[in-house]
């Protein structure tokens, strides 16, 4: 297979999945559940509709992306400056860093994928796609890097692409239908936000004492209203599925179907993703923990806690890729109000985002590279 027709298949996926936070019917693969060539298209171009979008590595170069980035770096350079960050001191506290206790926080993170991985492998077997019926799920290391390489498109552009990224990556490695397996998607972030609301609430309570400062209060209330959102949608999925498929032309009420069926055939069985998912946000607190820890800074694990999954929260929003500078800034503003100084809590999040943001794109242009030179071969 030559680079140029891999970057075809990527294109007629990508975009055709791009949509899934609306469930439109493009997000969906035009074929049934019987197992195929991953490396074959369908005959009716399902996929995408008829639609010749652009590649990934286009997208990189859209103006919406490049002006997401110039928001990113506007938004750290205004905020900075307003919270009294001075980054001569942020450098001399990087510089005295404990390494040993930040290698311990980047071990855990990267360990936390490996978790997800579990537990998606998991998820698809629960929707149907498994090697009892005929797809070739990748093992565990074939999922983590599926799952690094979606991150890194998370990371690269805006939007939650990075979600269709992962949908396309299994389609080519077991010709998994995209509806199935962008419906474990979907319930695997239901869950995770479940659980990343409960645990941050809890962790908020206990590290302002019950009385939450305006910043966090703000930040529940986005969690809180996209649970809701979330929460109405299953409702509707559940109880309106027929009136659903009535409205939807006919060549897209089969992959409706496959998209509802593995929806609530994880969500049926939620205690293993659950259990998986408190781990993981548990983690990210004790990543950020220890991260604080290695510059000396007085955090407790609740603040760390709350603010790691504030963070995570923040990505979730459309605006830059990743939360890029919106999240650097939430950090540093909770931060202050624990009465860490500015620029210590400017230490504190730039050292995290070096991990969760800066790490990932490193890692995941890496394999991205070595993808496309495998598809060259």
């Amino acid at each position: 297979m030559t680079i140029e027709s891999s970057r075809t298949d990527e294109q007629l996926t990508i975009d055709a999945a791009a949509q899934q936070t609306g469930i439109s019917a493009k997000v969906v693969d035009a074929t049934a559940v019987v197992p195929r060539n991953p490396d074959s298209q369908s005959a009716g171009g399902g996929d995408d509709d008829g639609a010749q979008p652009a590649s990934l590595s286009s997208k990189l170069f859209r103006p919406h992306t490049i002006i997401s980035f110039v928001v990113a770096i506007a938004i750290v350079f205004f905020f900075v400056r307003r919270l009294d960050v001075n980054p001569g001191e942020v450098w001399r506290n990087i510089r005295h860093a404990n390494v040993g206790l930040y290698l311990a926080a980047l071990i855990l993170y990267y360990l936390s994928f490996v978790a997800r991985a579990i537990r998606w492998r998991w998820m698809l077997k629960q929707a149907g796609l498994s090697e009892e019926n005929g797809f070739s799920i990748p093992g565990h290391r074939g999922m983590l890097e599926i799952f690094l390489l979606s991150w890194f498109v998370n990371c690269v552009v805006p939007a939650k692409l990075g979600d269709a990224y992962r949908c396309y990556l299994l389609k080519r490695r077991s010709g998994a239908p995209i509806s199935r397996s962008l419906g474990t998607i979907l319930a695997e972030r239901l869950t995770d936000l479940a659980v990343l609301f409960v645990t941050m609430s809890i962790a908020g309570i206990i590290a302002f004492r019950g009385h939450l400062p305006s910043e966090a209060t703000r930040t529940l209330i986005i969690g809180s209203a996209l649970l809701v959102v979330g929460g109405i949608a299953v409702v509707v999925l559940w109880y309106g599925r027929h009136i659903v498929e009535r409205r939807l032309p006919e060549r897209f009420r089969m992959q409706f179907s496959q998209l509802h069926e593995s929806i609530f055939a994880c969500l049926r069985e939620p205690w293993k993703p659950v259990g998986v998912s408190i781990l993981i946000w548990l983690a990210d607190g004790m990543r950020l923990y220890l991260v604080a820890r290695s510059l000396s800074g007085g955090v407790s694990f609740s603040v760390a806690e709350f603010v790691a999954l504030m963070s995570a929260l923040l990505t979730i929003l459309p605006i830059t890729p990743a939360g890029l500078g919106v999240v650097e800034v939430a950090m540093i503003g909770v931060l202050k109000l624990v009465d860490v100084n500015a620029s210590l809590a400017g230490s504190i999040a730039l050292m995290d985002r070096m991990i969760t943001y800066w790490s990932l794109v490193i890692v995941g242009l890496i394999l991205y590279i070595r993808r496309m030179r495998s598809d060259v071969r």
